[in-house]
């Protein structure tokens, strides 16, 4: 058997493409299920799974932060900037698409040999300092499984129905 490598760049970029392709259906089923019902898109918005962590409105921030951030920094970029002022669930999904079409930007060539760049995130903590690789694989893709998983759990504990593939998205 020869040696194989693995491609930063379909290691990260795609599977965040999914991430939030899956997301943005998930909240299309939100936003549904809300209509149907007439129940108040804010109470969906504003759910959350424990008075300590965040609603949903945030949930879908970070995951998108977690995603425009990792194509930039792999790429020895700064990622853009958003507001966090959606409130609305066409404003969740435009963040998303703004997002999806900021990675679709991303050529494999700015992101492979990234596994040993160096990568400081900027947390409220301090400074953590990461490898290309170990930021991928031990912060970014956790993270983004984490905020879209919280974001699934938050939607269907408030009813909507939803499933593992509305989860797992498209292949």
């Amino acid at each position: 058997m020869t040696g194989s490598t693995i491609s930063m760049y379909t290691q990260s970029v795609p599977l965040l493409q999914r991430a939030l392709g899956s997301l943005a259906q998930i909240l299309r089923k939100a936003q549904a299920h809300a209509e149907a019902r007439k129940i108040d898109p804010q109470v969906l918005l504003s759910s959350r799974l424990y008075p300590d962590m965040f609603a949903l409105a945030r949930q879908v921030q970070i995951a998108t932060d977690t995603a425009k951030g990792c194509a930039a920094r792999l790429a020895g970029e700064e990622p853009p900037s958003y507001e966090d002022t959606e409130s609305t669930f066409d404003e969740l999904q435009a963040r998303i698409v703004r997002t999806l079409d900021y990675l679709q930007s991303f050529r494999p060539e700015q992101i492979e040999g990234s596994e040993q760049r160096e990568v400081t995130l900027k947390l409220r903590s301090g400074p953590i300092q990461f490898t290309g690789l170990s930021y991928l694989n031990g912060f970014v893709l956790p993270n983004i499984y984490f905020h879209v998983t919280t974001a699934y759990a938050i939607l269907r504990h408030n009813g909507v129905e939803l499933g593992k593939l509305d989860y797992l998205g498209q292949p």
